[in-house]
C-alpha cells in the first residue's frame, strides 16, 4: 500500500472497529471524540454499508460485507464456496 492508501485504511479500521485504540492513553480518546463527536457513527456507518449492498448481495461473497447483510437483512443467506464450486457449470 502506498502512504496514502494506508493512512485511509488504518483510519476506517480505527473508526470502525477501534484499531489501534488500545495504543493510546485514555485521555487522549477522550480529547479526540470531544474534538469530533462520534455521534450515532456505528449505527450510521453500517446502514451505509447496508444501503449500498441490499440491492447488489451477490457482491458480498468471500468479503465481511456478507457478514453485515447477514445481519441486518432478513433472510439473506450467503452463498458457500462449496456451492459455487458444485454450481459451477463445468460438466461433471
Amino acid at each position: 500500500m502506498g502512504p496514502e492508501t494506508a493512512a485511509t485504511h488504518y483510519g476506517v479500521l480505527t473508526d470502525a472497529v477501534g484499531w489501534g485504540l488500545d495504543r493510546l492513553a485514555g485521555d487522549q480518546v477522550d480529547e479526540i471524540t470531544a474534538a469530533h463527536s462520534r455521534g450515532e457513527f456505528k449505527k450510521e456507518f453500517l446502514r451505509a454499508f447496508v444501503d449500498a449492498l441490499k440491492d447488489r448481495p451477490d457482491t458480498t461473497y468471500g468479503t465481511v460485507n456478507a457478514d453485515v447483510l447477514e445481519h441486518f437483512v432478513p433472510g439473506f443467506r450467503r452463498t458457500s464456496m462449496v456451492e459455487r464450486v458444485m454450481d459451477a457449470p463445468w460438466p461433471r
